[in-house]
């Protein structure tokens, strides 16, 4: 499964990811304002998130965005939810750094 969204990846990187971002976690990833969140790259880490992630997952891990202290207290909770919640979140953040990376140019 890894190399169908490293190829999706790729690909998408290749089209320049037309410019339009779709899903909360790839709307959320442009709204951060970070200087390497190109559409290409935040429609990547979408996409790795919807193969990764449920819809209710990708909801939860769309306020880490807005509240960087909410994934830390998440991280550190003893509640088994939220253990099991940051194991698949941790797995999403691992595969998306794998195959999404910033695209430089210039």
């Amino acid at each position: 499964m890894r190399y169908i969204l490293l190829i999706s990846a790729l690909t998408l990187a290749a089209c320049g990811g037309g410019g339009r971002v779709s899903g909360d976690i790839g709307q959320a990833c442009v709204d951060a304002g970070r200087r390497d969140a190109s559409p290409a790259l935040c429609t990547c880490v979408q996409q790795v998130a919807d193969q990764t992630l449920s819809n209710r997952d990708q909801a939860r891990a769309v306020a880490f965005f807005e509240d960087p202290q909410l994934a830390q207290n998440t991280r550190q909770s003893d509640n088994s939810g939220d253990r099991a919640f940051w194991t698949r979140y941790r797995a999403f953040t691992d595969l998306a750094g794998q195959i999404c990376q910033p695209v430089e140019i210039g």
